[in-house]
Formats: C-alpha cells, sequence, structure tokens
C-alpha cells in the first residue's frame, strides 16, 4: 500500500485540513515531522527572494504535520495544492491589521500563521491602497510579520529593528530580508534598501 493509501493520508480526508506555511529553512519546531524534511522529499513552491512555501496538514488542535510527496496522489499538482491550501487558510484564519508604537503595521492571526499572509496579494494590495504608499514588509519569524510605507524612512528603519529582535526569539525563524510590495507592480520582490 502507498502511503497516500492509507486512512490517515487520503487526499479526501486531510483536503480540508492542509495549510501553505512561508518558510526560509525546510526546518519547524511545531511541525510533528518538521525536523528533517527536504525538497526532495515534500512539495515546496520557491517564492519571494529565500522564501519557501511548505504544506502541512493539521492533525489536533496544534499539532501538524508536514506534508511529503509520498502523501500525496500523483495526480493532484504543487499548483493544486496551493490553491486549496490557500483556500483552507482563508477559510480557517483570521488576519488582523494591527499598529505598533512606532508608526508600523503587524499582521495578527493565530500564532502559527501570520508568515503564511505574505500568501495573499490582495493583503498587501489593501494595505498600499489605504497608505497609499509601497511597502516594506519584514518576516522575520513564523508568528511575525511587519510591515510600513517605503517612503517613511524612519519608520523603516525602526521595522528594521523590530524585524531583527523578532527573529533572534526563540521557535521558528523565517528570514530577516527585507521584500517590498509594489502599489502600481502589485507584486512582491525582494527589497534593496
Amino acid at each position: 500500500m502507498r502511503k497516500y493509501e492509507e486512512e490517515h493520508y487520503q487526499y479526501d480526508k486531510i483536503k480540508d485540513k492542509i495549510y501553505p506555511w512561508v518558510k526560509n529553512e525546510l526546518t519547524d519546531q511545531q511541525a510533528l515531522n518538521g525536523k528533517n524534511f527536504s525538497e526532495k522529499d515534500t512539495p515546496v513552491i520557491g517564492f519571494a527572494g529565500d522564501l519557501k512555501i511548505i504544506f502541512v496538514i493539521k492533525r489536533g488542535e496544534e499539532s501538524y504535520e508536514v506534508l511529503k510527496d509520498a502523501m500525496l496522489p500523483p495526480e493532484i499538482t504543487v499548483e493544486e495544492l496551493y490553491h486549496t491550501a490557500c483556500e483552507n487558510l482563508v477559510r480557517d484564519v483570521e488576519f488582523v491589521i494591527g499598529n505598533t508604537w512606532y508608526g508600523g503595521f503587524g499582521i495578527i492571526a493565530d500564532g502559527v500563521h501570520e508568515a503564511s499572509s505574505v500568501c495573499f496579494r490582495h493583503i498587501w494590495q489593501v494595505c498600499a491602497d489605504k497608505l497609499k504608499d509601497d511597502l516594506v514588509i519584514y518576516v522575520p519569524h513564523k508568528d511575525t510579520v511587519i510591515f510600513a510605507p517605503a517612503s517613511q524612512q524612519k519608520v523603516v528603519e525602526q521595522l528594521r529593528d523590530h524585524a531583527k529582535g523578532a527573529y533572534e526569539a526563540e521557535g521558528d525563524k523565517i528570514s530577516l530580508q527585507p521584500y517590498f510590495f509594489s502599489k502600481e507592480r502589485k507584486e512582491l520582490t525582494t527589497y534593496e534598501n
């Protein structure tokens, strides 16, 4: 019996529990099997800069398992998987915008999926439209996504310091690379100051 044929991994039973996680390194402290996975055995999508998207299956209230290639039936493509995972995320996780003390903003969710917010261009487009500016975005930690209007250099500097502090915290680090969301082009790219 192949892995994806086992009852525990049958796609019809897990597809509503699959979510995208944004990573830099292919490791995760929270996932049940998060210590040993690679692009050789895991569906991975390259994203902006050094960011990658992996997929996890929610197994319990606070329990996740990294989805491996062997757990997917061969007819499911990575693109289909990505769309399914994003639909599940939109359905199950509420993303809220919060203010920082220095004039920046942060994404607040459930402590697990904040970094996944970078998957949604519409979040960034709404923020850019409301602020009437391009955005500088940091994803330093699994539970931390912060951003500021790109034209406000002092705020962007404090944003960078905030990102460094979050990156140094315990848990799942992601990246200190700043990202740029262009209001005009509607795309997320790496930011060169």
